[in-house]
Formats: C-alpha cells, sequence, structure tokens
C-alpha cells in the first residue's frame, strides 16, 4: 500500500509494505543492516521498557556520603577481616566492572543488529562506568593506596582465576565475525550467558552479600548503598541479557542443542566452583557473623536461579537460600517478576534515605 503526501507542489510516496519488510528484518543477529538508528516501530519491547527503567534508576557515586565510612576506616572500630572484605570488594570490582561493560560495549553491542537492543545494550555499558567510577570514588575517600587495588586483581590468584574464566569467552568474538556459522552463533550465546548469568549474575553475589552484611550491621554505610544501587542495576542486566540469550536462542533454533545445553550447566558449574574459592579468600576466618560455608550454599542457590531462568536444569534441586535476610536487601524476588515494578520503585539515589534496617 501506498501513502503519497502533497505538500504544495511536491509529492512524497511512502511505501508501507517496503517499511513492513524492514521490520520484518529486524533480528537479534544477522538482521537489517542499516547506518540509520530507528527504533519505531519496536520489534523487542522489553528492550526499551528496560531501558526506560534503567534510566529512572540513574545514580551518581558523589550523591552518597562517605564521611563516616571515612571515620570507621581511620578508627579501630573495624576488625582486620572486615577491612579486608571491603579490600577485596574494592580490588575485584574496581577492574571486573569495566570488563563487563568492555565486552557488552565492543562484542555484544557490536554484533547484535536491531537498534532497540543496542540502545538497552549501550545504557548497559554506561551502567558499567559508574559502578567503576564508584570503586574509584570509594578508593580515594578512603585513602586506599589504588597500587594495591591494582596488585589485587593482578596478582590475588583466586581473582586472576575469575577474570580468566571470562576473558576467555570475550575475546575470540572482537574483530569480524561470521555471525552466520553456528559456531560462532553458540560462542556469542555462551558469551552472553556467562557474562550475565555467570559473572554478574552469581559470581557478584559473594561480595555483595559480605559487604551488605556489613551494611546491615551500621558499618561503612556509604559503601553498602553504593553497592545496593550498583546490585538494582545488576539486576537489569541480569534481565537484559536473560531475554537477550532467550531471543537469541528462539530466532536461531540449531543453537540449542543437547550438547550446547550441556555445556552452559558445565559453565556455571566452573563459575560456582571458581567463585567458591574466592569466597575463602575473603572469608578466610568467619567474619560479620557469617560463614564461607553459608556463602557458598548460598551461591549454590543463586546459580540455580539464573540457570532455570534460561530454561536449563539446575546443579542442586531443592537447595534454598541459607541468608533469606539477603533475598530482600538484595532484592532477588524482584528479578523473577522485574516488570511489574513501576518506574517509581527506581529512584535517583539522592532522593532514597535508607534511616534503619526496619527500612531494607
Amino acid at each position: 500500500m501506498e501513502k503519497i503526501f502533497k505538500i504544495g507542489n511536491s509529492e512524497f510516496h511512502l511505501d508501507q509494505s517496503k517499511a513492513e519488510e524492514a521490520f520484518a528484518a529486524k533480528k537479534v543477529i544477522n538482521g537489517r543492516e542499516t547506518m540509520a538508528f530507528n527504533l519505531l516501530p519496536l520489534k523487542y519491547q522489553w528492550a526499551y521498557e528496560l531501558y526506560r527503567l534503567m534510566k529512572a534508576n540513574h545514580w551518581e557515586p558523589e550523591d552518597i556520603q562517605m564521611q563516616k565510612d571515612v571515620e570507621q576506616w581511620r578508627s579501630d572500630q573495624i576488625t582486620e577481616n572486615e577491612r579486608w572484605i571491603i579490600m577485596m570488594g574494592i580490588g575485584y570490582f574496581s577492574a571486573a566492572e569495566g570488563i563487563v561493560g568492555d565486552n557488552i560495549l565492543h562484542v555484544v553491542r557490536e554484533l547484535v543488529t536491531a537498534p532497540e537492543l543496542k540502545l538497552v545494550l549501550g545504557r548497559h555499558a554506561h551502567e558499567e562506568n559508574i559502578h567503576a567510577d564508584s570503586l574509584l570514588y570509594m578508593i580515594s575517600s578512603l585513602g586506599i593506596n589504588p597500587h594495591e587495588c591494582e596488585a589485587m586483581f593482578e596478582q590475588i590468584p583466586t581473582i586472576v582465576k575469575k577474570n580468566a574464566f571470562v576473558t576467555r569467552h570475550t575475546l575470540p568474538l572482537r574483530g569480524d565475525v561470521d555471525m552466520t556459522l553456528l559456531a560462532n552463533k553458540q560462542a556469542l550465546a555462551k558469551n552472553i550467558f556467562v557474562f550475565g548469568q555467570c559473572m554478574e549474575g552469581t559470581q557478584f553475589y559473594g561480595l555483595f552479600g559480605m559487604v551488605l552484611s556489613l551494611y546491615r550491621q551500621n558499618k561503612f554505610p556509604g559503601i553498602g548503598q553504593m553497592f545496593r544501587y550498583t546490585l538494582r542495576d545488576e539486576s537489569n542486566h541480569i534481565e537484559l541479557c536473560r531475554n537477550l540469550f532467550m531471543d537469541l536462542i528462539e530466532e536461531n533454533q540449531d543453537i540449542w542443542t543437547a550438547e550446547f545445553r550441556e555445556d552452559l550447566v558445565n559453565t556455571m558449574r566452573e563459575a560456582v566452583s571458581t567463585e567458591k574459592e574466592f569466597i575463602r579468600d575473603c572469608l578466610p576466618v568467619n567474619a560479620v557473623g557469617l560463614s564461607a560455608e553459608e556463602f557458598e550454599r548460598y551461591i549454590d542457590y543463586i546459580a540455580d536461579r539464573r540457570l532455570q531462568g534460561c530454561g536449563l536444569p539446575p546443579m542442586n534441586p531443592g537447595v534454598t537460600n541459607p541468608l533469606p535476610w539477603l533475598a530482600e536487601m538484595m532484592d532477588i524476588r524482584k528479578e523473577q517478576n522485574f516488570f511489574e515494578g513501576k518506574v517509581t520503585d527506581y529512584q535517583k539515589a539522592s532522593s532514597l534515605i535508607i534511616s534503619s534496617d526496619d527500612d531494607l
């Protein structure tokens, strides 16, 4: 069907069928190639809705007061075990957030073709910059030697191992990649699964829990608040990657072989094993009223949620959450029914005030 617009002596002819063909050609990968960033009409409605939620959740590190954290860091109120948890958190996340953002920007966003997917992935990468900036803000506020943080990331074996686990799934996908080949399609699907469900969705949660345990005891309130806002962002990222993964599989069913599904479960198993070793380094002795064993079982619980969310079988059927208080503080339940939330639930950090544990 053709529509004609007459403006003065000029006529403009618009062919609706061509527009409909362009819409039908929108795909996660191997879609219509164009330099035009035409979002409408939207094909992946979830991506645009999530982009808007992520915008509404925007925060800046400088909005958060660090005076109490500095006072505690310089005092004898904090044990060496608690200092070590903060050092491990800052040492790991100060570089890990950048690895995630780099992969989203230079691998995933480069390979997907639908504009609305590129839009939300761009926002994801931007939020990783904010997280990296928040770690810099923590380091400078506490007066920690930044070279120590770099050394921790480069020299602590379990951090090096976590880093190697994710980077081996990103390097082969850089550059000119033929996404019509099954092997490359599976590599991209696995990359999205590794970064979204294994790294951000599981391996980040051990330290999140430890830092929030301190926060729950009124220790390091500024750092704890930044970790809470970071965690809300991570919930968005997990959902983004899960939806992207599921749509990619739906459009490319040749990816979803029995061997591929088994490989994903084994990859999560490796992620969990690596994370448990890291937890032992963070909690070499029991601290903050918690034990390494409890966090290890918590990671089993989280990992199974991630697997089931992607249509994969759990590794530990029936495992329960050993730290129920974290379910509310980490807002885990919201992840499953994410889009039932309202935009007003995701306000700027500076407009939120958390006055006591009763508010969590």
